[in-house]
């Protein structure tokens, strides 16, 4: 079943760490705390994994409070949403402010193609990560098109962009699944996408996704996403890759 306990997070910078080691093969982590009504909520940010699987991450840049009316109208706090475009929920695909212009979807769907045909990957295997297409994306980002690369992730760069922009926000938004005791929220990535036969198969599905937005007091508003190499887009309307 989806994530039963989705929702967002919303409150105001309080404190930010990293685990004190990156053992590499290990889990390595952001932490962020946000001063709620409800008291401070915790979030852990994965930004490495075990085993190889690997990580990537994605800024989506320019946007506007406009951009994220359906939450900016929400008080501090946690509130779930339902899995629907209405509710503010977001989808790495489906969400219009994070979705990549029309070229980039299908080359980066060529890309995996050409992979899956030469190396013919075990169902599982970690090969969904950044590819040539977000390379190209990236040349394009530098000249100032609007696009929006996925990044590998070494674990401190995903959370080199993401720290400074966290303290000077004005607000901050978690996406993601709130903790069923105590103040905190998890599963702050893509939730669709994992391959058949893995242990979150059954928890995929569309307009659940994680991320963590911050709206500067100019109102100008960062995402900042993370997915894991196992998990591939498009999606069906299960949340199930394609």
């Amino acid at each position: 079943m989806p994530l039963p306990l989705y929702g967002v997070a919303i409150g105001t910078f309080h404190d930010f760490t990293r685990d004190p080691q990156h053992e590499y093969g290990a889990w390595y982590h952001g932490h962020l705390s946000l001063i709620t009504p409800a008291g401070t909520y915790e979030a852990a940010l994965d930004v490495d994994s075990p085993s190889g699987v690997g990580v990537g991450y994605r800024l989506v840049t320019g946007l506007a409070g406009a951009d994220i009316a359906t939450v900016r109208a929400l008080p501090d706090g946690f509130h779930p949403l339902a899995p629907a475009p209405e509710t503010g929920a977001l989808d790495y695909q489906r969400s219009p402010v994070l979705r990549d212009p029309g070229w980039l979807p299908p080359l980066r769907r060529l890309v995996q193609r050409l992979v899956e045909a030469l190396l013919h990957p075990a169902v599982g295997a970690p090969v969904y990560g950044p590819n040539l297409a977000d390379r190209l994306a990236a040349l394009l980002a530098c000249l100032r098109a609007k696009v929006h690369p996925w990044v590998a992730s070494d674990g401190d760069n995903a959370l080199d962009v993401l720290e400074p922009r966290l303290r000077s926000a004005s607000r901050i938004y978690v996406f993601g699944q709130r903790f069923a005791d105590g103040l905190g929220v998890h599963d702050v990535h893509l939730n669709q996408g994992d391959p058949y036969g893995s242990q979150w198969w059954d928890t995929d599905g569309i307009w659940q996704d994680g991320a963590v937005l911050c709206e500067q007091p100019n109102g100008r508003v960062t995402v900042w996403q993370i997915k894991f190499n196992t998990q591939r887009l498009p999606t069906d309307a299960q949340g199930h890759p394609l």
